[in-house]
Order: structure tokens, then C-alpha cells, then sequence
């Protein structure tokens, strides 16, 4: 089954929202679940997908009616098909976040490193 990225952007936004959501409560019986109203204003906030409301709505009726995600009670969740893909795109992108991960962390070397004006 093909995504668009926004629709794949939009999948890893929710399994990543519930995974951090949830975090606390991981040892407890308890499980944080949002609404698509909300969910689309964080999305908004973050601003990593620069779409309108209305486009966003209709991205996750796509992902709906593909059976990734499904609403119980009004919130929106992944369903089994939708967490398999979030893990599949987890596993795709985790060497480039280990990578940034890495290099954000303060270098320390035995070697010296040399700066240089450039001209």
C-alpha cells in the first residue's frame, strides 16, 4: 500500500504523539488518547506539514478508510495495520536519528581538531 510522505509524515506524527503521551504510564493500566481536533492543531504547531486544516482532515480520512487508523470514543489511534506501518517507518528513520543524535552530543576526541579561517 502506497502513502504520500504527508500521509506517512502524518502516521509517524500520531504513533510518535502516543508513544511520548503514553510514556509515563507505561507501567500503569492507563492509556492517553486524543482527539483528531487536537491532534491537528499540534500538527499545526509543529509546523513540519505545511497543510491547511482542511487538507489535514482529509489525509487522515485517506489513512482511515485504508485502515490505519480508527476512532474509538472520538479519538483517533492506530490501528494494528496503522502501528505495523508506524513501526516500518520507525525502523527506516531511526539510523538517521541515532545519526543526528550522535552529532548533536558534544564531540570529545583524542585526536585534535584543527579550525581554519577560510577564504
Amino acid at each position: 500500500m502506497a502513502l504520500s510522505k504527508v500521509q506517512q509524515r502524518i502516521l509517524y506524527s500520531l504513533g510518535q504523539c502516543y508513544q511520548k503521551l503514553n510514556e509515563p504510564y507505561q507501567d500503569k493500566p492507563l492509556k492517553v488518547r486524543i482527539s483528531k481536533i487536537a491532534f491537528i492543531e499540534l500538527i499545526q504547531q509543529a509546523e513540519f506539514i505545511q497543510k491547511q486544516p482542511r487538507a489535514l482532515y482529509k489525509n487522515l480520512e485517506l489513512l482511515e478508510r485504508k485502515k490505519l487508523i480508527a476512532y474509538i470514543d472520538k479519538k483517533i489511534r492506530l490501528t494494528q495495520k496503522g502501528q505495523r506501518f508506524f513501526n516500518k517507518i520507525e525502523k527506516e528513520v531511526k539510523p538517521f536519528v541515532s545519526i543526528r543524535e550522535f552529532w548533536s552530543q558534544s564531540l570529545k576526541s583524542d585526536r585534535g581538531m584543527q579550525t581554519f579561517i577560510e577564504r
